[in-house]
């Protein structure tokens, strides 16, 4: 690891052990309830509902949100497997994580990615909801490093991972990149 990512991993572990070992963060159940609104299932949802109401746009929000989210997950895989990056439980002694996560590696943060996919498809096709879906991806973000199994960084990752997968699959579905 070069100097540069070993200072910004020290600044994140930082960050985390202030939060969790001196603040102390005490609302577990409204964050673990947060953070699973980004599993999956809700986007699935809301867009099937979308569809089966009718609402302008909901077959292209299903189709291109479809894009969006193979290209995101194909990437958080390839990036979290070769980066390799340890949860904040395995990298730092004094932490004990709250739950066992579904993976052994943070880099970057999954649920944060989808959560600014869905974002940015709202903000597409339904811009008056787009402050609370961002809201809301910032919100499943931050969960994830007060539930203990994210750095800081692993959410900004997801973010812009999310973000980028989110105008790339639009382009590609679009067919302006293909």
């Amino acid at each position: 690891m070069n100097a540069f990512l070993q200072r910004v991993h020290q600044i994140d572990t930082l960050a985390f052990v202030w939060l969790h070992v001196t603040k102390q963060f005490p609302y577990r159940r409204t964050v673990r309830w947060i953070s699973r609104c980004g599993d999956g299932p809700l986007y699935t949802l809301i867009a099937l509902s979308l569809v089966a109401f009718d609402v302008p746009n909901s077959q292209t929000f299903l189709y291109m949100g479809l894009t969006c989210y193979l290209l995101d997950v194909s990437l958080y895989l390839l990036l979290k497997n070769v980066i390799k990056r340890d949860r904040p439980a395995a990298a730092i002694d004094i932490y004990e994580g709250w739950f066992t996560p579904s993976d052994q590696f943070s880099f970057p943060s999954g649920h944060t990615a989808a959560a600014f996919v869905f974002a940015f498809l709202v903000l597409t096709f339904y811009p008056l909801f787009a402050v609370p879906a961002y809201v809301m991806a910032t919100l499943i973000g931050v969960s994830r490093v007060l539930l203990g199994v994210h750095f800081p960084t692993d959410i900004l990752a997801g973010a812009l991972l999310g973000t980028g997968c989110a105008i790339l699959g639009s382009l590609l579905y679009a067919g302006v990149l293909g």
